[in-house]
């Protein structure tokens, strides 16, 4: 079935129930003897004759009225599908299906979550946890979450979190037999504990003035979840990183040691992204309104 032949059935339901062409074609916004052209060539198409005509009234055969049990409660289901698309435009409600980082569902989805549920009881947050970014078309998301420096240029972006930094730490136990480095280069007589994206291993980055330096972390260990990464550090195994905010108690219990803080910038932080302002859900805009932060 084509989307013409739809229009066609749905006019033939019109005029059968208006019993008139004059008015059906009123309704539907379109001229009479356009109307009669469409009815003739759905009749030749179908080889049998849905109406009868005379020049008082119009009257549907057998055949059309066999037609029209079966189309009116078909064609009003689909009416009132199309009326609740329409409705997500206005009232948030519906599903969103939402791609981000468990680093940052811990620190910018769920401390906002219950509030969120409660405003919006018909809102199911539909949560896939990544830290890889994605294309968000090709994976059918609504939106994602993910540090700037990953999100392509092409998407908009609403800011989550403030700027941020990343904390090299290690365990008092490891520094017991390890001295502290004071200089990223220092590291390479350390053993590092990696984090891996599907495409390979993050590289630690250093900044002091107009100094940049990167480090290949090397060491035992590499790992696609930074609470494990933390939880190998607190261990003893290494040295590793993790988002400075994720780890402000453990290092004010003394459960580990920040180094290097002082070549460690400050960076943009979590982004909210998304490829379109058109025809923006209303879920989708109540979602982007709780989490969204001014800088």
């Amino acid at each position: 079935m084509t989307r013409n032949d739809l229009a066609e059935l749905s006019a033939f339901v019109m005029i059968a129930e208006e019993r008139s062409f004059t008015r059906a074609a009123a309704k539907l916004g379109v001229s009479q003897s356009s109307l009669s052209h469409s009815m003739r060539g759905l009749e030749k198409r179908l080889g049998v004759q849905l109406l009868a005509r005379t020049t008082r009234s119009v009257s549907a055969t057998a055949a059309g009225t066999a037609l029209l049990q079966e189309l009116a409660p078909a064609l009003e289901r689909i009416g009132n599908a199309v009326a609740e698309t329409m409705k997500q435009r206005e009232r948030p409600a519906g599903r969103i299906r939402l791609i981000i980082p468990r680093t940052a569902t811990e620190m910018v989805l769920l401390p906002k979550l219950a509030k969120f549920a409660r405003k919006y009881p018909e809102i199911v947050l539909e949560v896939t946890s990544s830290n890889d970014p994605v294309d968000l078309i090709a994976g059918e998301y609504d939106a994602g979450v993910q540090l700037g420096e990953f999100i392509q240029r092409d998407m908009i972006a609403v800011p989550v979190t403030r700027e941020m930094r990343l904390a090299v730490v290690g365990s008092p136990a490891y520094f017991k037999s390890n001295a502290i480095p004071r200089h990223p280069q220092d590291l390479k007589d350390h053993s590092c504990i990696g984090f891996r994206f599907h495409n390979g291993l993050y590289r630690w980055e250093f900044e002091k003035g107009r100094k940049v330096l990167t480090v290949s972390p090397q060491g035992p260990a590499q790992f696609d979840d930074p609470d494990l990464v933390i939880q190998a550090v607190l261990d003893g195994v290494g040295i590793g990183t993790a988002m400075e905010d994720t780890l402000t108690e453990l290092i004010s219990r003394g459960r580990l040691v920040q180094v290097l803080r002082d070549w460690c910038p400050s960076f943009p932080g979590y982004f909210l992204y998304y490829p379109s302002r058109r025809n923006q859900p209303a879920a989708l805009a109540a979602l982007i309104a709780a989490l969204r932060v001014s800088q």
